[in-house]
């Protein structure tokens, strides 16, 4: 048990079994992916749905990513077009997350997609959650498994402490591989594109085999992450800190030293693995105020500062 009240279940056959059978119940897990911690729930559901709502305090306009096992299943929820085919192809399973054209009669229930036309649809790269998948045979939606804006988890204690008993269970996959969450991508009509989201996979990948995107207006709210304030800490954050003052814990990278550093080395991929972890940490002491480090902007370091600004907002 890692918070009182929250079964962390082994992720073994047995493990998996249980975890599918309570979400073939329409109840609550926490599940591993190779980003964050998903709060999972069957996507077909409305008051499995609705719970996930409950337990994140997630404002009803924010869609929720679908978590697909298979291709074949991702054809049966949205249109994939060529470029869509192209990207699953190169991308998936991985953190790349699809906004597409959804189809009628999916049976997705109407709050994943907040009543937009679009389906958010990703294949995680994680065995634990591809065997979950494959056992349960359903798509999942799983927004991250915080309350809403409030800092990702990104290990099964990180669940435990945001939710306790509030939901049924914590599928323990050990601590996430790469710390960010997914690229998201929508595919509009007439060959364009958009970044609605940095993540682990760079927008010039995207760009080389899809060519430049159109650039993002103001659209509203259309895939998780998008809103100004999020990925909170619960405390003021100041950014691009090459020093600090006595009340602020201090995340450090590269030669700017900290109470938690995100990379000695200056290393982003690592920087990009720890940074909820540091939040988390930043958080928990009795500092009552945070400075970051300044982190380039380039490569993953765009998708670091994206989380740090909207933390900061």
């Amino acid at each position: 048990m890692a918070g009182e009240g929250t079964p962390i279940l082994t992720p073994d056959a047995a493990g998996i079994a249980q975890a599918a059978a309570l979400l073939r119940a329409g109840r609550l897990v926490a599940l591993p992916t190779e980003t964050v911690y998903g709060l999972a729930a069957r996507a077909d559901s409305e008051s499995a749905v609705a719970a996930i709502y409950r337990a994140k305090g997630r404002p009803d306009f924010n869609p929720l990513i679908v978590h697909v096992g298979s291709l074949e299943q991702a054809r049966g929820l949205a249109r994939l077009d060529e470029r869509a085919e192209m990207l699953a192809a190169r991308f998936w399973p991985g953190p790349l997350t699809l906004v597409l054209p959804a189809r009628e009669g999916s049976g997705i229930a109407p709050a994943v997609t907040a009543g937009l036309p679009t389906l958010a649809l990703r294949m995680p790269d994680h065995p634990v959650m591809q065997r979950l998948l494959e056992e349960l045979g359903l798509p999942l939606a799983a927004p991250s498994a915080n309350r809403s804006g409030a800092v990702s988890p990104t290990t099964p204690a990180h669940v435990a402490q945001a939710f306790g008993p509030a939901i049924a269970a914590v599928l323990d996959g050990g601590a996430c591989a790469r710390g960010l969450e997914s690229t998201i991508v929508a595919l509009r009509e007439a060959g364009h594109w958009q970044l609605l989201r940095p993540g682990p996979i760079p927008e010039a990948e995207i760009a080389a085999l899809l060519g430049p995107p159109v650039p993002l207006e103001n659209l509203g709210i259309e895939a998780p992450g998008q809103m100004a304030r999020h990925y909170s800490p619960g405390k003021p954050v100041r950014l691009e800190a090459v020093d600090a003052a006595p009340d602020e814990y201090v995340i450090g990278f590269g030669a700017v030293a900290g109470h938690c550093s995100l990379s000695e080395r200056g290393d982003l991929a690592l920087a990009a693995a720890r940074l909820y972890a540091c939040l988390h940490l930043a958080a928990a002491s009795d500092k009552p105020r945070i400075a970051v480090a300044p982190v380039p902007r380039e490569g993953l370091g765009l998708a670091i500062n994206d989380r740090l600004k909207r933390a900061a907002a």
